[in-house]
């Protein structure tokens, strides 16, 4: 847990309350995008575990008008344009892409072009457990991805490294054409956090996910 006082002297917090962002890891998805380049204009994008809604305005400045955010948190979220705000417990993976369908049909829409997760568990200051808690968390962003991609549909999901991390890498490797590790810079100094970015997304792989 990051203390207030901390917050102070991030170049990224200060930058992310004038620019009107609600959390400093907007920087980290913009990053993330310049480097890999994940969202489009007029993309359907997916954001899971989306509150306080960083990644949300990031992702709604990227596709623009002509696309779609759909942000999804079992947190309440306050609205942000013209974004959809889903509650949903992601762990519960069946009833979350079942209320996640309903919206995008309503939409006009079948699948999604990118699923981003910046979802992190509610640390309990146990490292073994935090990482498993993250690993459950990724995973299941990892699960709905794969029943919700449009093929070549692009990815990015973080996760905290230790001993769950390299079965996470391997099996985002087994759904995409192009995987790799990334550690933004807007990423705290010693973290340990991770983003895994997976692009091509392979519906030839839908069933075995």
């Amino acid at each position: 847990m990051v203390k207030r006082a901390d917050l102070k002297g991030d170049r990224f917090y200060k930058s992310a309350k004038e620019l009107g962002y609600r959390s400093r890891s907007a920087f980290k998805l913009l990053q993330i995008n310049t480097k890999f380049g994940l969202i489009r204009a007029g993309d359907v994008v997916l954001d899971l575990g989306a509150a306080p809604g960083g990644w949300s305005q990031v992702a709604y400045g990227l596709v623009g008008d002509s696309g779609l955010v759909l942000s999804v948190d079992l947190q309440p979220m306050e609205n942000i344009a013209d974004i959809v705000i889903l509650k949903s417990d992601i762990t519960k993976e069946q009833e979350t892409l079942a209320a996640i369908k309903a919206v995008l049909n309503r939409k006009g829409h079948e699948l999604v072009d990118a699923v981003i997760s910046d979802l992190s568990p509610q640390l309990s200051g146990t490292k073994d457990y935090d990482q498993f808690r993250s690993s459950e968390l990724s995973t299941s962003a990892l699960n709905i991805a794969s029943a919700l991609l449009k093929n070549n549909g692009n990815f990015v999901a973080k996760i905290f490294q230790g001993a769950y991390y390299n079965e996470f890498y391997k099996s985002v490797k087994a759904k995409f054409r192009y995987t790799r590790a990334h550690s933004p810079a807007a990423s705290r100094k010693g973290s340990a956090e991770m983003y895994v970015i997976g692009k091509g997304f392979s519906v030839r792989k839908r069933k075995k996910g």
